[in-house]
């Protein structure tokens, strides 16, 4: 066990979604190395925990649920640069996105596979493009060749950090009491193995 000097000011959920197939759990592998998917950065001399969470597969049954979002404050929305129709889906998975998580959460789009240059089926500008449009950031990571997965995460996280620092020096708490996850406290939720069973996805229709 750690010595109690490995304090945690933050902790932030941080989810993956996009279409199957995309990457999102290499990405993930490249990023927490860890089988909890958690890893702990310092931010503006602040130890922030970030807890990243994986569809797991359930997004081929469109089985995502609204506890995979909860509580989310930054989303990671990954397609595959090589499979156009897993950038068309993205729109649908922002509204999902939008639909379900807090209405301050950070999103980065990510077209990943970025070394497979000869088979790209989606430019740089449309992705570009579409992320200004939407207010999203934007990256092209390569999880093979670890290519700005940590940038991408980076970013987010700190853009997170700033948003509930502001807060917290402004806001009055009880202003969000609805959301604990925006009232600076630490906000641990299980992970998503116990949350959302892989057997039950898979045994529906």
């Amino acid at each position: 066990m750690a010595g109690g000097g490995d304090k945690v000011d933050y902790v932030f959920k941080v989810v993956l979604i996009g279409d199957s197939a995309v990457g999102k759990s290499q990405i993930l592998a490249r990023f927490a190395r860890n089988e909890f998917q958690t890893r702990t950065l310092v931010i503006e001399h602040k130890s922030v925990k970030a807890q990243i969470w994986d569809t797991a597969g359930q997004e081929r049954y469109r089985a995502v649920t609204s506890a995979y979002y909860r509580g989310a404050l930054g989303a990671l929305l990954v397609y595959d640069i090589t499979k156009r129709q897993s950038f068309d889906h993205i729109p649908r998975w922002l509204e999902e996105l939008r639909g379900h998580a807090d209405k301050n959460i950070v999103i980065m789009l990510v077209g990943n596979k970025s070394d497979l240059e000869d088979e790209r089926a989606v430019s740089t500008e449309d992705a570009k493009e579409f992320a200004e449009k939407e207010n999203l950031f934007f990256l092209e990571t390569s999880a093979l060749q670890a290519t700005n997965v940590e940038n991408a995460f980076q970013t987010v996280l700190t853009e997170i950090f700033k948003i509930h620092s502001k807060k917290n020096m402004a806001a009055d708490p009880r202003a969000n009491g609805a959301a604990p996850s925006l009232a600076g406290k630490k906000v641990i939720v299980p992970g998503p193995a116990q949350e959302i069973p892989k057997s039950k996805c898979c045994s529906s229709m």
